[in-house]
């Protein structure tokens, strides 16, 4: 059997054991030496009928297999109207097969509309610990949304003290926007630099995920309330574009298969629908989620469709090479339509771009020259002027992007034209800073970027998240960081607000 096929049987062989509970000899009562839940559990994708659920058996998390060794597990899971389960209102079985490392995915559907649930899963004699999904609004509502935004969580460069925080707001969702993990390999301990190897195998991502779930900070903060995530470069390899390696070193083939098995470490881990691909390798993430009328979420792939990185691949002084061809692509021609098409014909009062990397350009070279990151949508100048301007036509100022990868925060205003600074402004774009990668970070001015950059409206390099509130007429994001993530226990801070004005150009400053 030659790769693709095999990659193509093991895409369905995920359908079938995420959801069916007999397809093998299964037990019902396995032989685990420890707690089978360590990874906690997770809900995602919400609809206003339901949501997916996750888990993974790993009663120790770190050996082959996650410690269970060959068995095929019966789970039980159970969604309940209360936190004692004494009124459960769906329930069934899965099974935890270890071709998908013991992952279980539950699309669990039937449920009413804009309303908390609770779930867990059991297995023998173990019971998880539980947690919260929400529905999604009906059709036409327009209830009011609080969500956050959520990337870069390198587990050797700080602590989850963020998540600490987060799973104490009253939120309805969490947006993930990719580096759930990073591909370099760990060194013991905490708080460290990585060593500079990577990880390249199934059983290495797998094993990279176990660690980064253990811990209880990122688990409190999926207990809580359903994510809706995307993956960005570090899933697979740093700064990788389509079938293109960081290194260069790597053939096609060789990129594909690593691809292959960071995408399917990826799913196993998210609480996300059965795939549709024909290979694991090519993997499709990009939906759509509604919340009611109020919004909808194009959650984007920006990574496997892309052009390769233009001129040296990282920082470059433009015009070079083949930066401003009007072939390149970040999204891929399907991808691109698909966004731009759905713009026109969507009805919802806020489009929401859950988007990887910067959108806004930033200058980074004082004096007459201008340098930009190739990684970002800068290095891809003609794709990303085509889509602002389909969001001018489409959806000007309703439409607000959210990013992560950068590791700082910004408040960018959008323009047609960025070397016509006169351009109408059509979008708004927050970007999130990382959870904890890049260490503690440092107190750098709020407006240290907007002399070479006037849309740039504010930046910070220090860890958090955004927390965003969203209501028919105006939405508020509000930045929070933490001093610190090199030891435990940093408080929580409010440095800025901003609000965007539905209809109306700009951002306005609280």
């Amino acid at each position: 059997m030659d790769r693709r096929d095999f990659l193509t049987d093991l895409t369905r062989t995920a359908a079938l054991a995420a959801v069916v509970p007999n397809v093998w000899r299964v037990t019902t009562r396995p032989r685990l030496a420890d707690d089978p839940f360590q990874l906690g559990v997770a809900a995602g994708d919400p609809t206003p009928t339901g949501g997916v659920l996750w888990t993974r058996l790993a009663p120790r998390p770190l050996e082959p297999e996650g410690g269970v060794d060959g068995q095929r597990v019966v789970v039980t899971w159970e969604v309940a109207d209360d936190d004692g389960f004494r009124t459960i209102v769906k329930q069934g079985r899965a099974t935890a097969v270890p071709e998908l490392s013991y992952s279980v995915h539950v699309d669990v559907d039937g449920l009413a509309p804009d309303r908390w649930y609770f779930y867990r899963f059991r297995s023998g004699d173990a019971t998880s610990a539980v947690g919260r999904l929400r529905t999604a609004p009906a059709a036409g509502a327009t209830t009011p949304l609080r969500f956050a935004v959520a990337s870069c969580q390198h587990y050797e460069q700080g602590l989850y003290t963020a998540y600490a925080h987060m799973a104490r707001e009253e939120l309805d969702l969490v947006t993930h926007l990719g580096d759930y993990i990073y591909e370099y390999a760990t060194i013991p301990g905490r708080v460290r630099q990585h060593a500079g190897l990577e990880i390249r195998t199934l059983d290495d991502y797998r094993r990279r995920y176990a660690l980064y779930k253990s811990d209880p900070l990122l688990q409190a903060a999926h207990h809580r309330c359903p994510w809706i995530v995307t993956w960005d470069d570090h899933e697979v390899d740093n700064n990788y574009a389509g079938s293109f390696g960081e290194n260069g070193m790597e053939s096609d083939d060789q990129m594909r298969l690593r691809r292959a098995a960071g995408y399917q470490a990826w799913w196993e881990h998210q609480p996300v629908r059965v795939p549709r691909a024909r290979s694991w390798a090519d993997l499709d993430i990009t939906r759509t989620f509604d919340w009611g009328a109020l919004a909808r979420f194009w959650v984007l792939d920006g990574r496997q469709y892309r052009t390769r990185l233009a001129c040296n691949g990282a920082n470059d002084v433009v015009p070079c090479g083949d930066w401003a061809d009007s072939a390149r692509t970040m999204l891929g021609q399907r991808q691109e339509r698909w966004l731009t098409d759905g713009l026109a014909s969507s009805r919802a009062r806020w489009q929401v771009l859950a988007n990887q990397v910067m959108m806004a350009p930033n200058d980074a070279e004082n004096g007459p020259v201008t340098r930009v990151s190739m990684d970002q949508w800068s290095g891809y100048p003609v794709a990303r002027d085509r889509l602002l301007r389909a969001i001018a036509d489409r959806a000007a100022n309703r439409t607000v992007v959210l990013t992560g990868d950068i590791h700082t925060h910004w408040v960018n205003e959008l323009h047609t034209d960025f070397s016509r600074p006169d351009r109408p402004v059509v979008a708004a774009e927050f970007v999130g800073t990382s959870i904890s990668s890049g260490g503690d970070g440092n107190a750098s001015p709020g407006d240290s970027q907007s002399a070479r950059n006037p849309h740039v409206k504010w930046f910070a390099n220090r860890r958090g998240y955004i927390s965003c509130r969203v209501e028919p007429g105006a939405w508020t994001a509000e930045y929070r960081t933490v001093p610190f993530v090199t030891r435990p226990d940093a408080p929580l801070e409010t440095p800025t607000r901003w609000r965007v004005t539905h209809g109306r150009a700009g951002i306005e400053r609280l």
